[in-house]
């Protein structure tokens, strides 16, 4: 089992920024990839950014310019940087991983959220 504990939500002005990190712990032979995903009031959740072992990186294109992903593969960890903050991006925020935790097996795994609120 691969667990995921994210950190760094809180509530900050329009303009602001916050950066999200998430702790990978647990059975980890190799992790794949790690990302976030967020989900607002009333809405289905939503892919922001993901990034590989390679450092290869996805962005959801209302965040592209704002957010940066980047990790720390020595630490199984992820962070997301988020600057120009807008009252869109509030939302509870998601730390997930596709990790193996032996060499034949691989899941999806999904941290608890982090709530982010961007006040306007």
């Amino acid at each position: 089992q691969v667990h995921l504990v994210e950190s760094g939500g809180g509530l900050v002005q329009a303009g602001g920024s916050l950066t999200l990190s998430c702790a990978a712990s647990g059975s980890i032979f190799r992790i794949i990839s790690m990302g976030w995903y967020r989900q607002a009031p009333g809405k289905q959740r939503e892919l922001v950014a993901t990034i590989t072992s390679g450092h290869s990186t996805d962005y959801a294109d209302n965040v592209k310019g704002r957010f940066t992903i980047s990790r720390s593969n020595a630490e199984n960890m992820v962070y997301l940087q988020m600057n120009s903050m807008k009252p869109e991006d509030t939302g509870v925020y998601y730390c997930t991983t596709r990790t193996y935790s032996d060499p034949k097996f691989w899941d999806d795994y999904w941290g608890q959220g982090t709530q982010v609120t961007v006040s306007s």
